[in-house]
């Protein structure tokens, strides 16, 4: 069977890079950080450009360990902006590939199917890959890496390990060059999917290498990973049997919807009580949005960093499916009150609506008001509808206005993160 050509490509240093091109200056020899400096020096750089890089800084350092004696631009998240510099990229890989052969990975990254595009365009993967760089650095003045592989895993791990170190900034292997070329390399965590713990699980066994792992007998690997060692087995051996279109068509047997936040600062029990209504009262606005409804919400507590005692977690079952806010909020307050320690200050918050359905297989509890509910999903629709129209923080509840509220502030955000607009 005839393998196929599969091109994965990076955006160098993106959120940095764009940054750059915005103030006109190069990426790739400028000084620049992009970090909030509204926020403590503790804060995370985002991004640094590769000109930080080659001085040693690492890429998610935080402000205060850049070094003093160096000059550089410090640039605050602008997360809108990173978008519609994602979208035109994403714009240029349609113009040469059909949107069911590209798997957006992230921001900064995709993968393409290049495999029957080569014969259209008289190209071999490698020419196209860098047809598609060509591109990006014309019009958008952005620098990308690229990975070619005969597998989704093989393209990755040839941008992640050997494109780096390209003249050209392009990496190729197929299983045959993997083997030649990977079995020997260290560390092993520079390899996909393979994080420190599974690396230090490894070592003690001195396995490691991905030579090592493939030498070594597959039951051993079993009993000390169970079947999470067929993915390290086969990625071992450079073998990856999903493809785009297995990722396309994939659907998860059950659906949930989160919300997380770290405070700026410590809160007491009254202000994260505070905390707790406002992010279930906006994530009620999503199911409604999505249609959605829920029975079961878990919430998740992280204490300040300043003690050493374990988050408090709990979940409550609700007595039947809903996204009425006038249902919902209640009882995860209720939840908070019985699971939190009201002593310790807190930090860190997640709530998750756990098995999310379409709101069309509701099935009514006839011992509720049902026009009550429809009244309050109207209230909650306008809502929706007015945020939409004319911003989030166009309508607020008299509880995003309290000092403690965060709120109206992350309605200015994107992922946590300045939206810049």
């Amino acid at each position: 069977m005839e393998h196929r050509w599969y091109v994965c490509i990076d955006l160098k240093s993106f959120f940095a890079s764009v940054e750059c091109v915005e103030r006109g200056l190069d990426p790739m020899n400028t000084k620049l950080v992009v970090a909030d400096s509204g926020r403590s020096d503790k804060t995370i750089c985002l991004a640094i450009t590769p000109a930080m890089k080659a001085l040693g800084i690492p890429n998610r350092c935080r402000v205060f360990q850049i070094p003093k004696d160096i000059e550089y631009i410090m640039a605050p998240p602008r997360m809108q902006k990173y978008i519609d510099y994602s979208a035109e990229i994403y714009g240029i890989y349609l113009e040469y590939i059909s949107k069911e052969d590209i798997h957006v990975y992230s921001i900064d990254e995709a993968f393409l199917d290049v495999t029957d595009y080569l014969q259209l365009y008289h190209m071999t993967a490698r020419e196209l890959g860098l047809k598609l760089m060509e591109e990006i650095y014309k019009r958008l003045g952005l620098r990308a890496t690229c990975g070619i592989g005969t597998n989704l895993y093989l393209a990755k791990i040839a941008l992640d390990i050997t494109a780096k170190n390209a003249p050209d900034f392009v990496g190729e292997l197929d299983e045959e060059t993997y083997r030649k070329t990977m079995w020997n390399h260290k560390p092993l965590t520079d390899f996909w999917r393979v994080g420190a713990g599974i690396a230090r699980q490894l070592e003690r066994y001195y396995i490691r290498t991905m030579g090592d792992i493939a030498r070594t007998d597959e039951d051993f690997l079993y009993g000390l990973f169970g079947v999470d060692a067929e993915l390290l087995i086969d990625h071992a051996w450079g073998r990856e049997p999903t493809t785009i279109a297995h990722i396309k068509a994939y659907e998860p047997k059950t659906n949930s919807i989160s919300s997380g936040q770290v405070l700026m600062r410590d809160y007491n029990f009254q202000e994260g009580r505070l905390i707790v209504k406002e992010m279930m009262d906006l994530l009620c606005l999503d199911l409604v949005d999505k249609n959605l409804i829920t029975k079961s919400i878990t919430l998740h507590i992280g204490y300040t960093n300043t003690v050493n005692i374990n988050p408090a977690h709990g979940t409550v079952s609700l007595d039947f499916e809903t996204n009425a806010d006038r249902v919902i909020i209640p009882e995860v307050v209720k939840l908070y009150d019985s699971i939190i320690n009201k002593r310790v200050p807190i930090r860190r918050l997640n709530i998750t609506c756990n098995k999310v359905v379409k709101e069309e297989y509701r099935q009514y509890n006839f011992l509720i008001d049902q026009d009550e509910l429809e009244k309050n999903r109207k209230m909650q629709k306008a809502m929706i509808d007015i945020k939409k129209k004319f911003g989030k923080n166009a309508i607020l509840k008299g509880m995003n206005l309290q000092e403690a509220a965060t709120t109206r502030e992350r309605n200015r955000q994107i992922g946590g993160h300045k939206s810049g607009e």
